[in-house]
């Protein structure tokens, strides 16, 4: 029987064969390094307010302390958001006629809360726990950069989930001591990550890696 393909053929099967292996490899490594461009994240993008809130000013100029505002950062899931009042105990008195901040008086004479724009939205299949972190040493900075420095606020980590695993399979590199969570200077000159993160993560009796990466952790 006569050979119908040219024994070149078997060259041009093997090398197509390779190059569509190429290509899909190529795509999905394209698309995975998308995936973790701020584009897709929203990292380091400010998001529109009602009133464009200032933490540099607040937090960073006047040290307010956390707390103040997000009042449950320490007790519950949710940090809080705080509410018109906490707002009104300090611009009732300070710039209490400035027509940037408006939208807060007619919120406090109407009883209407005002509308923030969530900056840090997790998927709804994630389970985070505020005050689990907080009562663990993980510092307010460690997640949300150097917020006293923002005039606006956005986001600065990519909130995926490689990057909860990697504080999750080494929580040792991230705690800091409970005295220290608020502090946004982080971390403190003097202090051995390496030799003390260890000590923290036994005195905090955080659980192992196979509790702390188990996928119910953080999807329930």
């Amino acid at each position: 029987m006569p050979q119908i393909f040219h024994r070149s053929t078997n060259t041009l099967s093997r090398v197509s064969i390779v190059s569509v292996l190429v290509i899909v490899g190529g795509v999905i490594g394209i698309l995975t390094q998308i995936n973790r461009t701020p584009y897709i994240s929203q990292a380091y993008m400010a998001k529109q307010q009602p009133v464009q809130f200032s933490h540099k000013h607040h937090v960073g100029d006047d040290g307010i302390d956390c707390r103040y505002c997000h009042q449950t950062v320490e007790t519950q899931a949710s940090a809080g958001i705080p509410s018109t009042k906490t707002c009104m105990n300090c611009h009732s008195q300070l710039f209490a006629t400035s027509p940037y901040l408006e939208p807060i008086r007619e919120s406090w004479r109407t009883g209407k809360p005002l509308l923030w724009t969530r900056v840090h939205d997790l998927p709804d299949f994630v389970y985070f726990n505020h005050s689990i972190h907080v009562s663990k040493g993980v510092g307010c900075s460690t997640c949300h950069g150097r917020i006293d420095l923002m005039p606006q606020t956005w986001q600065v980590q990519s909130l995926q989930m490689e990057w909860c695993l990697e504080c999750h399979r080494a929580p040792e590199k991230f705690v800091r001591p409970k005295d220290k969570i608020f502090e946004m200077e982080w971390p403190a000159s003097g202090f051995d990550q390496a030799v003390e993160g260890p000590k923290l993560v036994k005195e905090y009796k955080i659980q192992n890696q196979n509790v702390m990466t188990s996928c119910s952790t953080c999807h329930r």
